[in-house]
């Protein structure tokens, strides 16, 4: 089944992203799960400031679970996190 995490950074944070960012990178890629993903910015795309990802698991327990052990969720720099079930409809798969 098909999840889309969207964290969204808590304000003045992109020091911690970047400081945890190769662990959240390595954590992602080892689980197996991501079909697609990146951060989100500011206009200019100057400044890193949220993360989508689209996750392929057997459950909301699962995502979940992933999500509650990112460096990036341990670390604290989501002032909001949200996992929503999705349907893949456009685009490659």
């Amino acid at each position: 089944m098909l999840f889309v995490i969207i964290g969204t950074d808590k304000p003045d944070s992109f020091p911690l992203r970047v400081a945890t960012r190769e662990a959240h990178l390595k954590y992602w890629a080892d689980s197996g799960t991501v079909r697609m993903g990146g951060p989100f910015s500011n206009d200019e795309g100057t400044v890193m400031n949220g993360s989508l990802l689209a996750i392929e698991v057997e459950n909301r327990a699962a995502a979940e679970k992933l999500l509650a052990n990112d460096p990036y969720t341990l670390a604290g720099l989501f002032a909001l996190a949200e996992i929503r079930a999705w349907k893949w409809l456009l685009g490659a798969k």
